[in-house]
């Protein structure tokens, strides 16, 4: 592909979500006039105040940043997007009906945009979207269209959109592919300018991938359970090998978020669409679901003594109920999921998590602000989300505070000598 260009460009960016808005604010950062529309007038009177809504390191400095110098604006108007060169989608595109993504919000932009973009405009999708979504706008906006997909991981998103591992352009047009690809001038990564439908399918197969890997651990740390091993040098031992590498090998409750469950069912719904029984894909979201099971009955035994054992009215601590560490989303938490079925079998739970919004409030689960509450009284305390913070608690005075000196670490977080010399009996996912 030629080589790109560092010269400033117009950009609009369609939604101030998550991408949205990481998009917008690091295209600034690069040195680019960027106009954000959103439809939520209070979410736009905050970020012209600089008030970032979602936590994300880096992210509040580089809007204010982009407030100061006149890079960065935003506005509920979407008249404003008829003057850029380059115009982004960045929609929502959430699960539908049979897993199929919900274009409702990306389409109602659509329609919006129609007859309303200057000519010449290209019109770039960020959103997570179909196979054949790029060539249907095309037709729908009659400019040209380009499909350049975002790989940004939740907590480390400015820094992924800055020190991408690859920047994806899927482009008929090569002037349009030659545009888009100025915009990432001075990033050090490999460019691949593919059609539109890899670009798509490229998304969605990574997303899914990643969830097949986190599945598999799961089920091996499972095996090394009953075979006498210990996942974690099983694992060591995998990720030293350059074709397997070390990432998405620790086991834990689960995978979720706002991506990969998502994602893995719009390729399952898009693969049968297809007349393709995508097996292997299935069968790590079956993994996925019986992960929640096996959490459960780990708890149950730790802190009864049986795996039959009842939960009813034993008080259990939870530490962390976000999907991830570094972030504040709960949507479609592993760790709630774990959470919710033990409060289904009668526990109560106190819950911490260091990157909970304050305001957050759960049906079956208290939030504390100290950690020290959550292990007060308690049968057992369980590891739900890979917080760092956890390994540095004073684990001693957790365990005086406990009424069982339990800990089930659901992550694999702790050092297990260190809870043993705390007083704790301690229960990992794969441990000897």
């Amino acid at each position: 592909m030629s080589e790109r260009t560092a010269e400033p460009a117009g950009v609009g960016v369609a939604g101030a979500g998550y991408v949205g808005l990481t998009t917008a604010a690091c295209l600034a950062h690069l040195g680019h006039r960027v106009t954000c529309v959103d439809t939520d007038a209070a979410k736009v009177t905050a970020l012209r105040a600089g008030q970032v809504p979602i936590a994300e390191p880096g992210l509040p400095e580089l809007v204010e940043q982009g407030l100061s110098d006149g890079g960065l604006a935003f506005t509920t108007d979407l008249a404003a997007l008829r003057e850029p060169a380059l115009v982004f989608l960045c929609l929502p595109t959430p699960t539908g009906d049979r897993g199929a993504p919900d274009l409702g919000a990306f389409d109602d932009a659509l329609a919006q945009l129609r007859g309303g973009l200057r000519p010449g405009c290209v019109v770039v999708i960020k959103s997570t979207v179909p196979v054949g979504t790029a060539d249907r706008v095309a037709d729908t906006l009659g400019v040209s269209v380009v499909s350049n997909p975002e790989f940004l991981r939740e907590g480390h998103a400015v820094h992924d959109f800055l020190h991408p591992d690859r920047v994806v352009v899927g482009a008929r047009d090569e002037t349009a592919a030659r545009a888009v690809a100025g915009l990432y001038a001075g990033l050090d990564a490999p460019l691949l300018h593919t059609t539109p439908a890899s670009a798509e399918l490229a998304k969605y197969a990574s997303n899914a991938f990643l969830a097949v890997k986190a599945s598999y651990v799961n089920e091996l740390a499972e095996l090394c359970e009953r075979l006498g091993a210990d996942v974690v040098d099983v694992v060591r031992t995998m990720g030293l090998d350059n074709r397997i590498g070390s990432a998405f090998l620790s086991p834990g409750p689960g995978w979720g978020g706002s991506c990969l469950p998502k994602d893995t069912r719009a390729l399952l719904h898009t693969a049968g669409e297809s007349g393709l029984d995508f097996s292997v894909l299935a069968d790590a979201v079956a993994a996925n679901a019986r992960q929640c099971d096996r959490v459960v009955a780990k708890v149950r035994h730790a802190v009864t003594g049986s795996a039959e054992g009842s939960l009813a009215g034993l008080r259990l601590g939870v530490l962390g109920v976000t999907f991830k560490a570094g972030t504040d989303d709960v949507r479609e938490s592993p760790a709630l999921a774990v959470a919710e079925r033990l409060a289904a079998e009668g526990a109560q739970l106190t819950a911490y998590d260091p990157g909970a919004q304050a305001d957050l409030r759960l049906e079956h689960v208290h939030l504390v602000d100290d950690p020290l509450l959550v292990a007060k009284d308690a049968a057992g305390i369980v590891v739900l989300t890979d917080w760092p913070q956890f390994r540095d608690l004073n684990w001693a005075q957790l365990g005086q505070l406990a009424e069982q000196a339990t800990v089930v670490d659901a992550r694999n977080l702790l050092d297990p000598g260190e809870l043993g010399q705390a007083g704790f009996a301690y229960w990992g996912l794969g441990r000897r």
